[in-house]
């Protein structure tokens, strides 16, 4: 038995028991001494429940919360996030153990199979390497959330409580139902050779399975190639992080890939089940049929013996002519086959049915042939001799001659006719191998009967036989003709005499045609169609036909119950038609109602703190934080409300930044413009930033704020703070980020794989490469010497693929100054920007859909045994911004506060997360409920607004701006609720001024005109020949639940 660690550890409730199924040896025990094992064993449960009770008890007690004041890298500070690991480690080792029990079920199952030794110790083996696997995730898992997972020792994966039973119970197992044993010292450096091992361990597992030709199952194929070629692409991603495998951030990635291959166990399971339940029978089929085949053939021929053994008592005593001579031995030769192909018949069903045969592509060809073939041919060849001897016996034993010529005449016909149907099976085997089942034998004779045909004489033959086939045609198909008519006309003749004398009044029982005046079709029987879509009949009134055309009539069926419309005793069908409107729309609005964002979002919150098994989780556990700062942090958050709508675009709004003196807010937007404004009660609008040739997807303010960067898909545009565009950069490539140096001379273009340093004039100053990576986004240190960027993983080290997971992504600390890569750290999510604390010594970077954002810390390490190694940066995760529930994130996340000590994120739905930076707490939660609106797109903090104010963005152009409200009584609010803004309280008339970066670029911005706006012509009334250089906009705050007015 494992021994258990000391200290407060819980052991989990799943053990990976891996051989929890077996089936014991079976064997001869008393019913009383199961009974008093059963006993036991139940009473070791029980112990075992109690020992697990008091232990969590101990850590009830002990009460002792860590501290994170420190500067450590804490795997793991939050209770829930231990939680959350716990349970995805549960669910990857009930995945490994289904899988166990699987291939358990398939040895079992295929024990009954020939040649089947090879697909048993495949399986075995497979399964030692899925222990193994198990292991050292178990360890990682261990290490990331000590208070629920356990340590375990190399002992055999099987519970403690019935190792002793077992024991006892049998000495050993059968080979392949034999427990794995994790024997070797395995070390976390040992991930990446494991998973290449295990990847190798997979495909002899597949390639043994396909030795049986009897079935192939493609899903197996499919699963198994699949979860080969992710093995050895996480292998080889792994490689580049020799040394780093206790390093947090890597234990952490390593934990994520749980579901990745949890996937591919839960996918590869399924299949196998499936092959143990229809492939592991159709194969034994086809071993039997084979194995009956050969038991039927080694019966012939030994009965064919024995009947050649009674016929050479008649002819073994004649000798001395050759005809005699010749009979005699024909009919030895006969026996001697016969023999031959029963003893070869009975050596090929015993070699089928070996367990511990070869493959039939391991075994040498004249082996195969001789078990497989010989046997038939032997028995042909002994028939044939058998009937040449028999033909040779009528003429010695001077039969007569009638007798001599029936035997003689009907032994080549049986004998051509065997001889054939050999050619034809030995001309399907060719062509089969020739052509690998493209071609039948069938097609093969066409083809060359059509080479055949195509010499010169047989080609005159064939036209001549084809004239004189279509003669003889004609003349046949006339005479058929006269044929015809002459028999149609007798009969028409007799049917009709025959009509006239039994029906002589027709018309009272015919159909009437579709001109009738009636158009009623007297019947008493209905066709329907039934709920099983059979037709049933039933009683019914007449059925009616519409119209006056029978092939386009259109037929009405009625009951007795239901009467036409238009009918005096029916509603009038103007009632009818105004109540069935008026339910349409009632179902309408009901339906809008339904579907509206607030009340699915009312729906979705109050079932998302519903934990899996129904119970209402609770909120997220949070450290102990210092009371003096959050005493004066969560009362200025809770008084935060938006005081300001400004309907700034007329499209989605894809970024927002405050300058760093915080005078002035840019925005972005998909309608083709970036606007500034000035802050202040209220915002005023200070410029429009024109961009007529694509959409505005990012707004960067340089460090001392008097420029701004505002990015396109392939070019970058330099405006200064009048909004002047002083510089057009061109990159002709995609620009998927931008990012200021901290002196403000140059910035960061991410192109790709590239990172480009321009200064203001589009100059390349510096270019730096990043090798089979694409990144997304980068942010420079203060001191201007490192730069950090998130990325995906285009190939690993070995150029390999991933063939069914998701890519690795990585977050790199670049050295700019020595132009390497100083730290990288893997992660799984799909990554979307990295922002840098002013400290420069965190980095928040956030990621795609549903995955929390993360703190960094940036450390400064050196190594010890260098004392001349340079300083190195190495990344490590200090908090996962945990929501209260599951939400999906909208754009990147943000620091604000003083000294950047807020962590601030919205989702999608509308709700806005602000956490503790330095505990991970949730101090405010703003719910899409209490806003009237959602679908937030973007989120920007003002460094240097006191209070504190932030800008919200959303789907519909508006941006929403929330500060504290200056007293409580101005504007009727109170601290933490939300009141409409009406079109006329807040409606800013503002006089906007486009400016492009040339005259004819102003030019054509100024002749498209705004949505529902109509281009006024000019005193000569000639449309646009002087375009007004300034129009006004007014900006109102919607309504909730209504669109921003249409700006004029």
């Amino acid at each position: 038995m494992p021994t258990p660690l000391p200290g407060p550890t819980v052991t989990p409730s799943h053990i990976p028991d891996l051989s929890a199924d077996t089936a014991p040896v079976s064997r001869p025990v008393a019913a009383g001494n199961s009974r008093r094992k059963q006993t036991l064993m139940t009473l070791l449960d029980a112990l075992s429940e109690l020992t697990k009770d008091d232990d969590l008890a101990g850590i009830g007690s002990a009460g002792q919360q860590p501290s994170f004041e420190d500067d450590r890298d804490v795997p793991s500070v939050d209770e829930h996030l231990q939680q959350v690991g716990a349970e995805s480690f549960n669910r990857f080792q009930r995945r490994v153990h289904n899988l166990d029990k699987e291939l358990r079920n398939f040895s079992n199952a295929a024990r009954q199979l020939g040649s089947s030794v090879g697909i048993l110790s495949s399986a075995f083996h497979l399964r030692e390497r899925l222990a193994q696997i198990a292991w050292l995730f178990r360890e990682n898992a261990a290490d990331l959330f000590p208070r629920k997972v356990s340590h375990q020792s190399t002992e055999p994966f099987v519970t403690p409580n019935m190792t002793h039973g077992r024991k006892r119970a049998r000495s050993k197992a059968p080979p392949h139902v034999r427990r794995p044993l994790v024997l070797e010292k395995l070390d976390p450096e040992d991930f990446p050779s494991q998973l290449s091992l295990f990847a190798g361990d997979v495909v002899t597992f597949l390639h043994c399975l396909n030795e049986f030709p009897e079935f192939t199952d493609e899903a197996v194929n499919a699963s198994i190639v699949a979860f080969e070629g992710d093995l050895k692409y996480w292998s080889s991603c792994l490689k580049a992080y020799e040394g780093q495998f206790r390093y947090p951030a890597v234990q952490r990635y390593l934990h994520d890939l749980l579901s990745e291959i949890g996937e591919h166990i839960e996918s590869i399971s399924s299949s196998l089940s499936m092959f143990v339940e229809i492939g592991v029978p159709t194969i034994r089929f086809a071993q039997k049929h084979g194995a009956t085949n050969l038991l039927n053939l080694s019966t012939v021929a030994t009965f064919f013996s024995a009947v050649t053994a009674t016929t050479l008592q008649y002819s073994f005593e004649s000798h001395g002519t050759p005809l005699e001579d010749a009979v005699n031995g024909f009919w030895f030769t006969s026996m001697v086959f016969s023999i031959a192909a029963a003893v070869n018949s009975l050596l090929g069903l015993t070699w089928k049915q070996a367990m511990y045969r070869s493959p039939g592509h391991r075994v040498p060809w004249w082996v195969l042939i001789w078990i497989k073939r010989s046997p038939l041919v032997f028995l042909v060849l002994s028939v044939a001799c058998f009937s040449v001897g028999l033909v040779l016996f009528a003429y010695s034993s001077k039969q007569n001659s009638v007798v001599s010529t029936i035997t003689t005449v009907f032994t080549a016909f049986s004998s051509f006719g065997l001889a054939a149907v050999s050619a034809w099976f030995a001309s399907e085997r060719w062509i089969f191998s020739r052509h690998k089942g493209k071609k039948w034998l069938q097609d093969s004779l066409d083809d060359l009967w059509d080479a055949m045909m195509s010499i010169p004489p047989f080609h005159q033959l064939v036209q001549c036989l084809h004239v004189v086939g279509l003669w003889t045609s004609s003349v046949s198909g006339r005479t058929v003709t006269v044929a015809k008519h002459a028999s149609t006309t007798v009969i028409s003749f007799f049917h009709r005499h025959s009509a006239e004398t039994l029906h002589p009044s027709s018309s009272e029982n015919s159909l009437p045609s579709g001109s009738s005046p009636d158009g009623v079709i007297p019947t008493s029987m209905r066709t329907r169609r039934g709920s099983d879509n059979t037709y049933t009949t039933s009683p019914l009134s007449p059925i009616s036909v519409e119209g006056k055309d029978t092939h386009g009539s259109t037929v009405s069926f009625a009951s007795p119950s239901e009467k036409p419309a238009g009918t005096p005793n029916s509603p009038s069908s103007p009632t009818r038609t105004r109540t069935r409107f008026a339910q349409a729309v009632r179902s309408v609005i009901m339906m809008q109602q339904a579907s509206t964002p607030q009340a699915a979002r009312a729906r979705s919150v109050s079932t998302a703190l519903l934990s899996p098994d129904g119970m209402r989780r609770k909120d997220t556990q949070q450290v102990p934080m210092r009371s003096s700062r959050v005493a004066g942090l969560v009362p200025k958050l809770r008084a935060l409300a938006p005081t300001q709508d400004l309907a700034a675009h007329q499209a989605l709004v894809r970024h927002l930044q405050f300058s760093p003196n915080g005078k002035f807010l840019a925005t972005s937007s998909w309608d083709r413009t970036s606007v500034i404004f000035h802050t202040g009660d209220p915002f005023t609008h200070h410029r429009t930033l024109a961009h007529p040739s694509g959409f505005v997807s990012q707004v960067a303010w340089s460090p001392s704020g008097n420029l701004v960067l505002t990015k396109l898909t392939r070019s970058i545009k330099v405006w200064t703070e009048a909004g002047v565009c002083s510089k057009t950069i061109d990159r002709y490539r995609s620009v998927q980020s931008i990012c200021w140096l901290p002196g403000g001379e140059a910035f960061m273009s991410v192109e790709g794989g590239d990172v480009t340093k321009l200064d203001l004039t589009g100059k390349v100053l510096d270019q730096y490469h990043f090798d089979r990576l694409m990144i997304h986004d980068v942010s420079v240190t203060p001191d201007g010497q490192r730069l950090l960027g998130v990325g995906t993983l285009l190939a690993s080290t070995d150029g390999l693929q991933p063939s069914k997971c998701r890519a690795e992504k990585q977050i790199v600390a670049y050295n700019l100054d020595r132009k390497e890569v100083e730290n990288q750290v893997p992660v799984l999510h799909d990554i979307r920007d990295i922002t840098l604390a002013r400290s420069g010594h965190f980095a928040l970077v956030s990621y795609e859909f549903k995955a929390p954002p993360q703190l960094w810390k940036l450390e400064m390490v050196r190594d010890r045994h260098k004392p001349d190694a340079p300083t190195t940066t190495r990344l490590s995760l200090r908090h996962t911004y945990m929501p209260k529930f599951p939400v999906d994130f909208a754009g990147p996340s943000y620091f604000g506060g003083k000294d950047d000590q807020l962590v601030l994120c919205a989702a999608k739905a509308g709700d806005i997360h602000i956490w503790d930076r330095e505990s991970g707490a949730l101090l405010h939660h703003v719910r899409a409920q209490s806003l009237g609106g959602g679908d937030l797109t973007c989120l920007a903090w003002n460094p240097a607004a006191d209070p504190f104010m932030f800008a919200t963005g959303s789907h519909d152009g508006a941006v929403r701006v929330w500060t504290a409200p200056p007293s409580l009584s101005r504007g009727g609010r109170t601290p933490g609720s939300v009141t409409p803004l009406t079109d006329t309280s807040s409606q800013l008339h503002l006089e906007i001024e486009y400016r492009t970066e040339s005259p004819s670029g102003q030019q054509v911005f100024d002749q498209v005109p705004f949505r529902g706006e109509t281009p006024l012509p000019n005193e000569s009334g000639e449309d646009g020949a002087n375009p007004p250089s300034r129009r006004t906009i007014m900006f109102s705050s919607p309504q909730l639940g209504v669109h921003p007015p249409t700006p004029t």
